[in-house]
């Protein structure tokens, strides 16, 4: 991922807040320091003078006449505050506004969605003598997986999942752990669209952290003096609701490789599903798939297009286009898509993505 991603790294790396290059099965990944990302980001916004309002709700789409979003009614600390847009971007990851707005939408494969997952970071770590036993692949290999299978049997600690993935972080003795498969306490599995639902797994999330964390100080080498240090703000989300849109990508566009004319971000993350006893990876090597910008504008409706994890895309598609690069990327064509057609007066849908893709290289995206 080039163009503005380049540029965000390039301020993390300039306040130490993102790390070397880790291996991660068939290919590699970088950790960031969260609060490093956090001042990262308001200073660019700073710089670019852009008005924010942190800690609103959006209540409601305003719509007018029609099937044409004028903006939204968000829920500040002060009360309501309304606010018009020629073009308002979705980026809540659950299609949120598209629903407000009462445009076309669904809800992962016939409702079932990725599961939940409550990342945390372990500090007291001997990180060396951790990667010494176990090696320098952050998905733990077969000797990790059958000591956690057998732990969980024998009844001495809950740890429903087995296949798990540990990394170093930018911060001398801790680790990134992504390990923990949230259901609800009936076993069900979760869709944090629902109240309900996304309070089981909050709750879920951090005591599955403990039953892990517990298991690394008894059972891991490098561990033995660790404790847990912090775990999401929230449990992490992987889908939900997406947005229903003038395209669709499919499962075999990621797995073929498949480019189009009109891609305005490409990724070669594998599909990376999380549903079921165990994560399932399907490695995209070397090569790439581009992601049509018909993604991101709603089938129906005007004044909308989204961004983010709630793009057009069916259900271990998105398993694939949901991750955190892909991301900067969709922000980048979908900021610029939305400033053309503020200025020039004309609907998302008319935009041709074919000449965004142009913009987006001019601008070092290095799409082609």
């Amino acid at each position: 991922m080039f163009g503005f991603l380049e540029r965000f790294v390039q301020a993390m790396e300039s306040r130490g807040g993102l790390g070397p290059v880790l291996r991660y099965g068939k290919t590699f990944t970088r950790v960031h320091d969260p609060l490093m990302w956090r001042d990262t980001a308001d200073a660019l916004l700073r710089e670019a003078g852009v008005h924010v309002i942190y800690h609103a709700v959006a209540m409601r789409a305003l719509v007018d006449g029609g099937e044409r979003v004028d903006g939204a009614l968000l829920w500040t600390k002060e009360g309501p505050l309304e606010v018009r847009a020629r073009v308002t971007i979705d980026a809540s990851g659950d299609a949120d506004m598209v629903a407000m707005a009462g445009l076309p939408s669904f809800v992962g494969d016939d409702g079932r969605v990725q599961n939940p997952t409550m990342i945390f970071r372990l500090q007291g770590v001997d990180v060396p003598r951790f990667l010494a036993r176990h090696g320098a692949d952050t998905i733990m290999g077969e000797s990790v997986s059958a000591a956690l299978r057998e732990a969980h049997g024998s009844g001495a600690y809950r740890l429903p999942r087995v296949k798990i993935w540990i990394f170093p972080t930018t911060r001398p003795g801790e680790l990134l752990c992504n390990c923990t498969r949230v259901m609800g306490p009936d076993g069900r599995e979760l869709n944090t669209l629902m109240a309900r639902d996304f309070t089981d797994a909050e709750i879920e999330g951090r005591l599955q952290v403990r039953e892990y964390a517990r298991f690394f100080r008894d059972r891991l080498e490098g561990c033995e003096n660790s404790f847990v240090n912090d775990t999401g703000v929230q449990v992490g989300v992987r889908q939900t609701r997406q947005m229903k849109g003038v395209a669709l990508l499919r499962n075999e566009d990621i797995l073929a490789g498949r480019k189009s004319a009109d891609g305005i971000a490409r990724s070669p993350w594998p599909i990376e599903l999380h549903a079921g006893a165990k994560p399932r990876v399907e490695w995209l090597l070397n090569d790439w798939y581009d992601v049509p910008y018909r993604c991101f504008v709603p089938e129906r409706g005007e004044g909308l297009l989204a961004a983010g994890r709630c793009l057009s895309a069916q259900h271990e598609a998105v398993a694939s286009a949901r991750v955190t690069a892909q991301c900067f990327a969709y922000g980048h064509a979908i900021g610029h898509a939305a400033a053309i057609c503020a200025k020039d007066g004309v609907e998302p849908r008319t935009l041709c993505g074919a000449d965004l893709r142009v913009l987006l290289n001019r601008d070092g995206a290095r799409l082609d």
